[in-house]
């Protein structure tokens, strides 16, 4: 069969498992369904297939004719806790659960990548490993524990792609170095003295504390971090009391801190605990910290980035390829790339002619199902380019 003919069928078999997969989505750390099909997908095509990796992690290898690196190249598989409100005949048919992110199309490309390298092994210098991940939307996420569990071992290089919506079909974008944002969490309780809320002065309102505490926080940002580095520190939550004539006796706030380096990263943690706990004894209540370090900041290596401007320009035209502005959401990728040298890397998915208008984690998300095919050209290209280099290095 002619290779053209061959990747347009690949494309139509890659709509079918990703509106499969839509249909039946599996939340962080439950995907063994979602692990059983890709399993056996890969065993049908005779690819070597290691199952429950770090969860319901499954790995699978191809091991070329020639000498050569290890390549990985990975997708998560978890769906997101929110109903599908689509009016489609793929809409998920697991209520409260669906794909809004996009990780139903990670797994069937990376699917497609498999049965593209599985049809031509001979021409693989090295090992090509797939890696089809659990739980990249909750902490700790699944990166961790394929890593504990030796998932990395012999990697040479590790390469991501995301289906974008924010960017049009026929794009791609990727950068050299920080590319997404360390995401952490805080959980803040500020207890006083509840009482009438016509007699003050035998209280100690906590509610009065939360207040002057979110704006204090606010100068974190603004006095405490290299104004050329970014970062965002947002309250999100604050509750305190329960009736109009009562000072509450705690306030509890949350939120969330972002940042792209680890020593602005280090400084908001530091100063939100001592700004916390230095408000609240001004207004004299106590305060309890709970900080949550999420996954740190996404940082291609920047040759593998290099590699991307290079080998994108192949698949979607120099005037396609871009370079990512830093974004603020986080990804566990970000684990892999302190391990091994890699690159992650935005393939355009957004056409509201096609309902994929939404931005990520909507009920209503979707995406332009046609570049799947780019993304699976996209990795083709980075492998082989690794492979190319890093054979001629040894010659």
């Amino acid at each position: 069969m002619k290779e053209e003919v061959w990747m347009k069928e690949l494309q139509e078999q890659m709509v079918q498992w990703r509106r499969h997969l839509h249909m039946n989505p599996e939340i962080s750390f439950q995907e063994s369904r979602t692990a059983a099909f890709v399993a056996a997908k890969l065993k049908q095509w005779d690819i070597e297939v290691r199952e429950n990796v770090g969860g319901h992690g499954v790995i699978g290898t191809i091991r070329g004719t020639q000498p050569g690196p290890v390549v990985m190249l990975r997708a998560d598989m978890d769906a997101l806790p929110i109903e599908d409100e689509k009016d489609c005949e793929y809409r998920s048919t697991v209520k409260g659960s669906m794909h809004a992110c996009g990780h139903d199309g990670h797994t069937s490309m990376l699917l497609g990548t498999a049965a593209y390298f599985s049809r031509h092994r001979d021409s693989i210098k090295g090992e090509i490993r797939f890696l089809f991940q659990p739980a990249e939307e909750l902490l700790p996420g699944g990166a961790v524990s394929v890593i504990r569990e030796g998932g990395l071992e012999g990697v040479d290089v590790i390469y991501g792609i995301h289906l974008w919506t924010p960017l049009p079909s026929g794009t791609a974008a990727s950068c050299a170095g920080a590319m997404m944002a360390a995401a952490d969490d805080f959980y803040i309780e500020l207890t006083g003295k509840g009482g009438h809320g016509g007699m003050p002065q035998a209280t100690i309102d906590s509610v009065v504390a939360g207040s002057a505490l979110v704006m204090q926080l606010q100068s974190v940002v603004s006095r405490s971090v290299d104004p050329l580095q970014p970062a965002v520190l947002t309250v999100g939550t604050i509750h305190g009391g329960s009736a109009q004539n009562v000072i509450a006796e705690t306030c509890k706030l949350s939120g969330t801190v972002r940042t792209f380096d680890e020593h602005s990263r280090s400084v908001m943690k530091e100063r939100l605990h001592t700004i916390t706990e230095q408000t609240a004894a001004a207004y004299g209540t106590s305060a309890s910290i709970e900080y949550i370090m999420g996954y740190p900041p996404v940082v291609n290596d920047a040759e593998e980035a290099g590699r991307f401007f290079r080998e994108a320009a192949s698949v979607f035209g120099a005037s396609g390829v871009q370079e990512s502005p830093k974004l603020m959401p986080a990804e566990d990728f970000a684990y892999y790339l302190q391990q091994v040298s890699g690159c992650f890397m935005f393939v355009g998915a957004g056409n509201p002619e096609k309902g994929a208008a939404y931005p990520h984690h909507h009920p209503k998300f979707d995406f332009d199902e046609d570049v799947m095919l780019d993304g699976v050209k996209l990795f083709i290209r980075m492998s082989e380019a690794y492979a190319e280099q890093h054979s001629a290095r040894k010659a």
